[in-house]
């Protein structure tokens, strides 16, 4: 309890895995007629009179009416090569996967207390039995490096033994290392850009993308076809790419 203000206890908060859903989505939009192309990395555009006419990669062109930038921690890269900046940058966080044990915990640990190197941490217990951690390092780490650290594993172990010592025992599966593409004032940026007319970005989700995803994918797609809700535009002012930034979500 040292150190401790406070806390909230959310028995109805859930988790998914973002495997399977990626997989049913993926099935479901192959059923609406989407068509994916993998192992092909984007390369430039091709724009006049400010549009984008075509979007090149390493394997050939596409051509569509409007372009959509989700990539994630590499939004910036993507923007730079249509002549834009936006404030998007990776923060490299990481994570591991315990051996799956008999139920012991309930809702997902979340320990917002600022240690050495670290800000906050949490753990949670998978619908298999196994207990995925994640830390918050401080200061951040940024860019796109994916190899796991040796600093990690002791660094979250001691966290997490304080808080519940009968982690002690579980042996460690992997650790590995994501990108949280990060905005100054922690909010995403959705919208469409001033100089390219069908040019629209959906980036910088902050480590919340997944939560978001599927709501945001609805608002993109109004956005995009103008089916606006009463709503939708007073939502998108939050996420605007030309916003000051000044702004701060505090609890993160």
């Amino acid at each position: 309890m040292e150190g401790l203000r406070g806390s909230t206890y959310s028995p109805e908060d859930g988790s998914a895995s973002p495997l399977l859903f990626t997989q049913s989505s993926y099935f479901k939009a192959l059923g609406y007629g989407a068509a994916f192309s993998f192992n092909e990395t984007v390369a430039g555009f091709e724009i006049e009179k400010g549009i984008i006419t075509a979007v090149k990669t390493n394997k050939g062109l596409y051509h569509s009416a409007n372009v959509l930038n989700a990539a994630g921690a590499y939004a910036k890269n993507v923007s730079h090569m249509a002549g834009i900046n936006i404030a998007v940058n990776p923060d490299s966080h990481e994570a591991g996967i315990c051996e799956p044990v008999k139920p012991f915990m309930g809702p997902m640990v979340v320990d917002m207390r600022e240690a050495s190197a670290s800000k906050n941490f949490y753990f949670y217990q998978n619908s298999e039995g196994q207990v995925v951690f994640c830390l918050t390092p401080d200061p951040p780490i940024w860019g796109i490096k994916t190899g796991a650290t040796s600093a990690f594993l002791p660094m979250i172990a001691k966290r997490m033994i304080n808080i519940m010592p009968i982690l002690k025992n579980l042996k460690v599966r992997r650790t590995w290392r994501g990108q949280y593409p990060m905005t100054p004032d922690g909010f995403p940026i959705v919208g469409k850009m001033e100089k390219l007319d069908n040019f629209y970005q959906a980036v910088g989700m902050c480590g919340q993308g997944f939560m978001l995803g599927p709501g945001m994918a609805e608002l993109i797609y109004r956005l995009i076809t103008k089916s606006y809700h009463t709503d939708d535009l007073e939502i998108l002012k939050n996420f605007d790419p030309y916003r000051d930034f000044t702004g701060q979500e505090v609890f993160k």
